[in-house]
This record gives structure tokens, C-alpha cells and sequence, in this order.
């Protein structure tokens, strides 16, 4: 058990601990609230920091601290109230300007807890709109931020090293798998060329990357007591990419009529509720930055995500499942089934969803 009052002594907070019990059920950072004695201090939340995933936990913090100060300024700016509910406040390691700790084992870092607020799980097309609308906003605030912020995770949504990851495997076909999938080679392989198109546009120039959340589910995402967004949370993916991160990997989740690893692949189809009320919201606060390629694009964004994660699932099946936790030997196939059914499903729903962006902007 650690010796949480050691590791909370650490960091500038006010108050004094009363109890540290764990907070969520997040999959990646261990999370705790801390409770204080003091009715005029706050409460807070300590993690550890999966430095497993996120191996450079300073340009992680960088990152988020260069973010939330951004937000408060804007805010402030704007004369908006109740602002230490709307921007997530990390608190500094005493007598140093960074904000987390390792102690020898473990990083760590704290923010004050924000009361009186609650985050949906549930996917429909509320809190689809919800989503689209924060996401947007959280974009737009960002748009001129000056700051040098780097990758959290290297190429993290990048199309071309994913497909180059996809190739070495096949390449080595370490566990003799790749003879079986030669028909969803063939399938990922003939789209290829189009769902690198992000990249080719980047470097011609006509693609702008910009800060951007790239993880955005549903329950990122605060609200107050009477169902007004708060704030965005969760950034330890914020990070520069192009705009389809946020809008694509929201619908690969949340329009998917079924889980990732659903067997049961006739059944998958892309909800297109989920998509109208998604692109209403963003589109609602985005709008106003995002460029005529940008919005011509989104359609591809909603394919990009499906394809970049069938690609993943198919490039651990052929290397013998050494990233993604399995229940059974076919799982990773079953996902990539699962994946590529979504993008056909969204391949043959594109001209719809063209019609209803043209519409959201008439």
C-alpha cells in the first residue's frame, strides 16, 4: 500500500488529508480522491501516471500545463464565472514549477476536484450532440494557442506508420497467420492510398495540424448539477493532430450499433442518429475555424478511424496478439472483421452523410 500523505505532502495543496480513496474506473492511470478536513479547502485527485504508455511524463505535462493555462486565460478573458469549474487546475510540486512527482517508482500528480459535477456514459444522441459541441469548443479555444506542444504518444493517429507497422508484420508473419488473412489484406490494401490522404495533404501544406484531444468518449466530458457542459477532461492525449481525431474517433465508438469485439458481424452499421447529432454539435462550435478542406473531409475522418483501428487489431493478430488483451485466439480477427464492417457500413452511408453537412452549413 503506498504511503499516500507522503506522496500528497509533495505537492502545494491546502488543507489536510482526511481520507485517499480510489476514484473511477479508468483503464489507464490509478485514480484516487482526497478528501480534506477543512470546510475552505478543497478536495483533490491523485494519479499515478501509466509511464508505460506515456513514456515522456514531462512533455505530457507540458502539454496540459501550456493547455489548461490557455483555457483559464481565455475564459478570464471572455468574463465567464465559476472558472475553476470549467478549466481542470493541476497543482505544483512545492517549491518547483512542475506538476508531478516520481517517487522513485511512480509518477504522480494532483488537481483540484471539481464539485458538484458529473460525466455520462451512455452513447444516444443527447449526449452525442453534448460531446460534438465540447469537443468543438475545446478545439476552438485552442486554435491559437502559443505554445510548442509535442506528441504525447508518437504517432499516435498517424495512418502511414500504422500501415508500415501492418506491413513489417506481414513481412515477418512471425506465428504464420498471414496465408489465412490474404482476403482482409487485400480489402485494407486497396484503401490505402485514401486513407493517407491526411498526410499527403499535410506535408503539400493545404492540411493544418492543430491541438486537439484525440480521446473523444462520451464520459470525457463534465457537466454542472443542471446539465450544462463544464469542461473537457482527460488530456493526456492533447496533443497536435488534425481535427479528424476528435470528430473520427468519437464515431468509430459511439456510432458503432455494436462493441468493437462483437462477434456478431452482419449485425454491425453505423448509427446514423449518432452521427447527425455528433456533426450538429461540432459543427455548432467549430465552425467558426475550421477550414472548407477540413469540413469536405469529415466523412473521411468518420471512415479513417474504423480502418486505422481494423488495421491495428489485423497487424497484432498476424504478430500472435502481443498488444491488445485477448479472451479467446481469434480475438483480434474478430475485431478486425468487426472494424472493417464499420467502414463499409459508413463507405456506403458517405453520400448521406455529405448531403447533411451541406445542410448544417446552408
Amino acid at each position: 500500500m503506498k504511503d499516500f500523505d507522503k506522496i500528497v505532502s509533495q505537492f502545494d495543496v491546502k488543507g489536510t488529508v482526511d481520507t485517499v480513496k480510489p476514484l473511477g474506473n479508468g483503464l489507464i492511470n490509478d485514480t484516487y480522491i482526497v478528501r480534506t478536513s477543512e470546510e475552505d479547502a478543497p478536495d483533490y485527485v491523485l494519479q499515478r501516471i501509466n509511464h508505460h504508455i506515456f513514456t515522456d511524463v514531462d512533455t505530457l505535462q507540458t502539454n496540459i500545463a501550456a493547455v489548461t493555462s490557455h483555457i483559464r486565460r481565455k475564459l478570464e478573458a471572455a468574463g465567464a464565472d465559476d472558472i475553476d469549474r470549467k478549466v481542470l487546475t493541476f497543482i505544483p510540486v512545492k517549491g518547483e514549477d512542475k506538476t508531478y512527482y516520481f517517487d522513485g517508482d511512480s509518477y504522480w500528480r494532483m488537481m483540484v476536484f471539481i464539485p458538484r459535477a458529473h460525466t455520462l456514459e451512455a452513447v444516444n444522441p443527447e449526449s452525442s450532440r453534448f460531446a460534438g459541441e465540447a469537443f468543438g469548443e475545446f478545439q476552438a479555444m485552442l486554435v491559437d494557442i502559443d505554445a510548442d506542444l509535442k506528441e504525447s504518444i508518437p504517432d499516435f493517429h498517424n495512418m502511414e506508420f500504422r500501415l508500415k507497422q501492418l506491413h513489417d508484420a506481414v513481412a515477418a508473419d512471425p506465428v504464420g497467420r498471414v496465408k489465412e488473412v490474404k482476403p482482409l489484406l487485400d480489402e485494407l490494401e486497396s484503401r490505402a492510398e485514401e486513407m493517407c490522404k491526411a498526410e499527403r495533404l499535410y506535408r503539400e501544406g493545404k492540411l493544418p495540424k492543430r491541438i486537439c484531444h484525440c480521446d473523444t468518449k462520451v464520459n470525457n466530458m463534465m457537466f454542472d448539477e443542471d446539465g450544462r457542459i463544464l469542461c473537457v477532461i482527460d488530456l493526456d492525449t492533447v496533443m497536435p493532430s488534425f481535427i479528424f481525431s476528435d470528430y473520427g474517433d468519437f464515431l468509430r465508438t459511439g456510432a458503432n450499433k455494436l462493441a468493437e469485439d462483437d462477434p456478431n458481424i452482419e449485425g454491425v452499421e453505423f448509427d446514423m442518429d449518432i452521427f447527425r447529432a455528433f456533426t450538429e454539435g461540432y459543427l455548432s462550435s467549430a465552425r467558426s475555424f475550421l477550414t472548407p478542406l477540413e469540413i469536405e473531409n469529415l466523412p473521411y475522418a468518420a471512415a479513417l478511424f474504423p480502418y486505422m483501428q481494423a488495421v491495428r487489431f489485423l497487424t497484432d493478430y498476424i504478430n500472435g496478439d502481443t498488444y491488445y488483451k485477448i479472451k479467446y485466439p481469434e480475438h483480434n480477427l474478430v475485431r478486425t472483421r468487426n472494424q472493417f464492417k464499420l467502414l463499409q457500413s459508413i463507405e456506403e452511408k458517405t453520400p448521406e452523410m455529405r448531403e447533411f453537412i451541406a445542410a448544417q452549413l446552408a
